[in-house]
């Protein structure tokens, strides 16, 4: 049969009626749980491709309790790293017959109506990766009770209405800590992101008080107000422009890669040192670029895939409490310390 010659509007019973089946087995083949034997399933799919048939996925929905469709709010476009996470995210969803609606929160004062008008559309949970979900927002967004899990992935959260899926925060850094220690560093200093009240990470304090009960001397930080490499370096080359060789310190270690791309460019182009010769830097999450010839960042892997394969399991499970999860990444070593 020719495109020109089919019906316009494929429905269920035209596809039952190609494959010899029941409108029953058809609706049943396009569930992804439903009991059905793969003969029929065979002959349904052969049939729906010949005629072009799709779904209409918000009847499935209607007729179930899962939409299969979550929302992922997201904010910070400025971190390359959140493009990473989106890939690996939508990924595992999409291969586990799970679609996402993406909705930009713009500020904070964008956060809470975003989150309430993603609930209305009857998703089955609603994920956030971003910086602006404090405890305000979170309870705003979870009074509302229209979708089934709230789930933030890649921060740990204290907030206990939500599912918390990181990498183990403490761990990650006492390894970079200890990895600055044996490389005989002796004056890091710390380039902090953003503080949250609720959704946060505790990398730099963790450093902290790592180097003061290892040596009993304080290790001075200075926070950026947003992940953005370029903003970074304009805070990092006021902080130390000036300074004599002996005020400078021997490494600069970042709460993330955003901001480590962004200090060693002002290293080199604002102060004109050499990094790591003059200053070494290390990052956290092993974004792409800090692989290339212009950074080779050491930095700490985020076990992104393995983090991305659980939410699925979260969305999938009928548990609803205890499904906070940490996951361990590694160190990646290249020139810049």
């Amino acid at each position: 049969m020719k495109s020109s010659d089919l019906p316009l509007n494929i429905t269920a019973d035209d596809v039952a009626t190609a494959a010899g089946v029941s409108r029953w087995t058809v609706n049943r083949a396009f569930k992804k749980d439903a009991s059905i034997s793969s003969k029929s399933r065979e002959k349904v799919m052969a049939a729906a491709e010949a005629l072009g048939y799709v779904p209409d996925l918000r009847a499935v929905a209607l007729a179930s309790d899962r939409s299969n469709l979550v929302a992922l709010l997201i904010d910070d476009f400025a971190n390359p790293h959140k493009l990473v996470m989106l890939e690996r995210l939508t990924r595992a969803l999409r291969s586990r017959g799970w679609d996402t609606m993406l909705v930009n929160t713009l500020n904070r004062d964008d956060t809470a109506p975003a989150l309430l008008n993603a609930s209305r559309r009857r998703v089955d949970a609603t994920i956030l990766i971003g910086i602006q979900f404090d405890d305000e927002v979170l309870d705003a967004a979870y009074k509302a009770r229209h979708f089934k899990k709230l789930i933030v992935f890649a921060r740990s959260s204290e907030n206990e209405d939500t599912i918390s899926i990181s990498v183990d925060d403490r761990a990650a850094t006492i390894e970079i800590a200890e990895y600055v220690r044996d490389r005989g560093y002796r004056k890091p200093f710390y380039l902090a992101g953003p503080r949250t009240d609720s959704a946060h990470l505790s990398r730099k304090e963790t450093f902290v008080d790592f180097w003061m009960q290892t040596f009993g001397e304080t290790c001075d930080s200075v926070p950026v107000p947003a992940y953005d490499p370029i903003l970074a370096a304009d805070i990092v080359a006021e902080a130390f422009g000036g300074k004599t060789r002996a005020e400078l310190p021997d490494i600069i270690v970042c709460e993330n890669d955003a901001l480590a791309l962004g200090t060693i460019d002002a290293i080199r182009h604002r102060l004109g040192l050499k990094v790591p010769e003059d200053i070494a830097v290390i990052g956290f999450d092993d974004v792409p670029q800090g692989e290339s010839p212009n950074y080779r960042l050491t930095t700490y892997r985020q076990p992104l895939t393995d983090m991305a394969n659980y939410l699925v399991d979260v969305l999938e499970s009928s548990q609803t409490t205890q499904l906070d999860k940490t996951f361990i990444g590694r160190m990646v070593v290249r020139e810049s310390a």
